[in-house]
């Protein structure tokens, strides 16, 4: 389990499925800016189980975000290329009426230094979409470099947006703690 401030990091409960499945299909707002130009369903309660929900019961890679003990969201990582130690974050802010105050920066700040504590990385990575400017805004605001954009590689709803790419390095991280 990680804190900062009200926020709380941490493991699913096997008793938390429901609760997890009608905050990630009831309102689905989320997926207009979660990477909206890929390919997304809304999972049956059995691939829910399998997938997301499995993940975040174990929690190695994906923790489920709490406010104020109020389910939200989740943190994940993965690995671009793991053989290379190049390693992505993402975060998932499910619930609409939590967005624009500051819960992202406040979930990313410990999973951050849980990564950089607990894995052999020099680099944590975040990308996003020009569509997505509280995402960007997030980066930033935790100084996360924003190191590449490729411009007009994301076609949605009939226009192009760039793909933007952030990235803080260890000795950054640790020198702005």
């Amino acid at each position: 389990m990680l804190n900062h401030e009200n926020i709380v990091l941490r493991k699913a409960q096997s008793n938390e499925f429901e609760l997890l499945y009608a905050l990630i299909t009831l309102d689905e707002k989320w997926t207009e800016y979660n990477g909206p130009y890929f390919p997304y369903s809304t999972p049956t309660k059995l691939e829910f189980e399998s997938g997301l929900f499995k993940r975040l019961c174990e929690g190695d890679k994906t923790l489920a975000i709490e406010v104020d003990g109020k389910l939200v969201g989740n943190v994940s990582y993965y690995w671009e290329c793991e053989s290379t130690h190049w390693l992505e974050i993402g975060i998932v802010i499910y619930d609409s009426n939590y967005w624009s105050n500051g819960i992202g920066r406040n979930a990313l700040i410990p999973w951050i230094n849980c990564l950089f504590e607990t894995l052999e990385i020099e680099r944590v990575g975040l990308t996003t979409w020009s569509g997505n400017p509280r995402m960007m805004a997030c980066a930033e605001k935790l100084g996360l470099k924003q190191e590449a954009r490729l411009r007009k590689v994301r076609y949605h709803q009939g226009e192009y947006y760039d793909s933007v790419k952030y990235g803080v390095l260890r000795n950054e991280w640790l020198a702005s703690k």
